[in-house]
């Protein structure tokens, strides 16, 4: 379940009445791309409004990921906390009236409109989900608005324990263990031992043996958009960071970054 023990559904649901942090969000650096009514929840990230905005009328809450269902997928084991997490974004946005903000890409490519939402009371769904610990933040190298505030909700619940973050399938990876995640979404926690650039490829290592230890790596193309923002990978040796995205088994588990986003230094 999605609670610690004792913790009801009723009582989780309370808190969201209770957390006035979010009231107000800065919605003046994005773009509104329209108002509607959420009349139904595909899951805790995914909605459908009436009437239908830019053509499409399924609605990606862009920047977080929250407990997949399997919604037709064959073979789909539900993640946990998935239906908590579908009942907690309805607690937050549906019968509501929203209006929608742009981050960056319009639209993905399964046609779904990617947009922030606001309820007219100014709740923001994105970081009411992620500030009761039902999503994590899940950000692309062209839709990156709003990351850091998402980052630090995130953040926050995580250290309160709250929702998936009390439940092992969503806890923090180490370099030692991610071998064991290769395919799904993940967030690794550990010290770089090496950051070196080799041809055009940045390399920050986590262990002595690169063709084993956990690997982050940025190209070059997405180290145009590190300089962009001020942020050299090569200065992270000897610092502990967080990774955040999919592991694949590439000389050793590896996660392949497209933007800065994806790490945070750790200071908590």
């Amino acid at each position: 379940m999605m609670r610690k023990a004792g913790m009801s559904l009723s009582f989780v649901l309370a808190m969201f009445l209770a957390i006035n942090t979010l009231a107000a969000s800065p919605f003046n650096t994005l773009e509104a791309i329209g108002t509607a009514r959420v009349v139904s929840i595909i899951d805790g990230d995914t909605v459908i409004i009436d009437p239908a905005i830019k053509g499409a009328d399924q609605i990606r809450l862009v920047g977080i990921q929250a407990p997949k269902l399997p919604l037709g997928r064959k073979n789909f084991t539900p993640w946990p906390l998935a239906s908590e997490a579908k009942t907690a974004l309805g607690a937050i946005v549906l019968n509501q009236m929203v209006t929608l903000y742009a981050g960056g890409q319009a639209m993905d490519r399964h046609g779904r409109l990617l947009a922030h939402l606001q309820t007219g009371d100014g709740v923001w769904a994105q970081g009411r989900m992620l500030a009761v610990g039902m999503a994590r933040v899940y950000s692309f190298a062209d839709n990156r608005k709003l990351i850091d505030l998402m980052l630090e909700q995130e953040r926050q619940a995580r250290r309160g324990g709250l929702g998936i973050w009390s439940h092992p399938f969503y806890q923090l990876r180490t370099p030692l263990n991610a071998a064991a995640f290769i395919g799904r979404f993940e967030i690794i926690q550990g010290t770089v031992v090496q950051a070196r650039k080799v041809k055009t490829r940045v390399y920050l290592n986590f262990g002595e043996n690169w063709r084993t230890d956990f690997t982050a790596s940025v190209d070059n193309r997405a180290r145009k958009l590190f300089r962009k923002a001020g942020f050299d990978p090569l200065l992270l040796e000897g610092k502990t960071i967080r990774v955040r995205g999919w592991l694949e088994d590439w000389n050793g588990p590896a996660v392949k970054l497209s933007h800065p986003e994806q790490i945070e230094i750790v200071n908590d």
